[in-house]
């Protein structure tokens, strides 16, 4: 692909016509060559192309003064020298390292950069809209640089909007940044299917919309008829898409994108508990992903708390697994809202397993520790802990270990029996308990940093 910061490096490449341009002659039995009488204007091109293109354009603008012009020569396959290294097969089983060599076309590399009047100019003067060259065919370079006025032009010409690169994606799944939302507007306008789903993972444009965070894009394919509940190859549905999504954690940490796509697809009626090959329904990949609110958007749209994938993992399990690597994103919450609205617990003789994996996150162990009536303190869950992460969270270690062989307080035992009295409705009939708050967080096992 040809982007437009790349002029500068296009420029540096030796490009070289697979077909040679014909040359401009005159038949010796018609008269001579032209002359130019002095003061003849010199034949320009009025707007700006790719510097690349810069010789071809020139002499094509000659040529059509002269009346020259050979329109073939606008759909030549020019092919570049990348930068890129790659090993290739050569005779008696021998491997190189060769300079990867990329094809494309006059077509391609104006509407990659965004040149439209260039592209206008080529389009009107003979260049095939559909020509593929390298895989892809110009409305496929226009949609994956976002190149709007390029990509109506090409249409105006008879592009096809459902055409197929050789990876198998059509323009509507190279839509894949905001800015792209005009492009995929003109595509389906001009007739882009939007169920046509790519050759090899068998995803449709919605998938892209859902995978990367663009809920305008989604709206639009919805709009026009997208297929809410289509799995994939691997069996993702665009909800599962959407909750499979692990955001870094950026300044722009209330960006909500993928929680409005998720809305949309509920509201558009996506099957909350459709599961993939792997039998993961979008709340593990929430859960696993440490996505508060969309665990709690799923858990209140009716998703299996305790679903099981097919490593016998439940959502909790998931949780669990990612509290020390995404801790920024305060996977105890997430284990929290779970055990509140009725996940089942981990099974206690796997505790010290769990402490281990856990340890450097302890507020998830405090929550995890205190939704047991009482789960018996031995030496080995002092041998667990690394001594570096008891120094580290040293007031909650201690606390921990001060009940080896001990029981639990009479207020935590209190704390046990209501939350076994609620069952799966902690999380609604808590809050409305006639008793201070501190007292319902107690109950709901908001983390105090100790172990009472």
């Amino acid at each position: 692909m040809l982007s437009q910061g790349s002029g500068a490096c296009v420029i540096n490449r030796k490009a070289t016509f697979l077909t040679e341009r014909r040359r401009l002659s005159l038949d010796s039995s018609q008269g001579v060559r032209k002359e130019k009488t002095k003061g003849h204007k010199q034949p320009g091109i009025d707007f700006h192309c790719p510097p690349v293109l810069n010789d071809l354009l020139t002499h094509h603008w000659r040529d059509m003064q002269d009346g020259f012009s050979d329109p073939e020569q606008l759909n030549k396959v020019l092919e570049f020298q990348s930068d890129e290294l790659l090993w290739t097969a050569q005779k008696w089983g021998l491997w190189s390292l060769e300079y990867k060599r990329e094809l494309t076309s006059p077509l391609c590399i104006a509407a990659a950069q965004g040149y439209s009047e260039c592209l206008r100019y080529l389009l009107e003067h003979g260049a095939h809209p559909n020509l593929n060259a390298g895989g892809k065919a110009a409305l496929h370079e226009a949609c994956a640089n976002a190149n709007t006025e390029c990509v109506e032009l090409l249409l105006e010409h008879g592009a096809n909007p459902n055409q197929m690169t050789d990876e198998g994606l059509t323009a509507l799944h190279l839509c894949r940044t905001p800015q792209s939302l005009r492009c995929a507007k003109a595509l389906v306008r001009y007739g882009a299917k939007v169920n046509l789903p790519s050759e090899e993972e068998d995803e449709t444009p919605l998938h892209v919309a859902s995978r990367h965070g663009l809920p305008h894009h989604a709206q639009l394919y919805l709009r026009f008829g997208a297929c809410v509940n289509h799995s994939s190859s691997s069996g993702e549905t665009p909800l599962g898409v959407v909750c499979g999504v692990a955001p870094e954690k950026t300044d722009d940490s209330q960006d909500e994108r993928y929680l409005e796509i998720c809305r949309l697809l509920l509201a558009y009626g996506a099957k909350i508990n459709l599961s993939d090959k792997e039998c993961r329904t979008p709340l593990h990949k929430a859960a696993r992903n440490v996505q508060l609110k969309l665990v709690e958007l799923l858990l209140d749209h009716g998703a299996d708390i305790n679903a099981i994938d097919y490593n016998g993992c439940s959502p909790l399990s998931r949780v669990l697994q990612s509290s020390v690597v995404r801790q920024e994103w305060e996977p105890h919450r997430v284990v929290q809202t779970l055990l509140n609205r009725g996940s089942i617990k981990v099974w206690p003789q796997a505790l010290l397993k769990v402490l281990t994996a856990c340890a450097d996150a302890p507020k998830t162990v405090e929550i995890l520790f205190n939704s047991y009536t009482l789960v018996p303190v031995t030496s080995k869950w002092v041998e667990a802990i690394p001594e570096d992460t008891f120094h580290l969270h040293r007031t909650f270690y201690e606390s921990l270990f001060a009940l080896e062989y001990k029981p639990r307080s009479l207020q935590h035992l209190c704390r046990s029996a209501l939350r076994k009295q609620f069952g799966i409705d902690c999380c609604s009939l808590i809050p409305r308990l006639p008793i201070p708050k501190p007292l319902k967080q107690y109950l709901l096992l908001e983390p105090e940093g100790y172990i009472d």
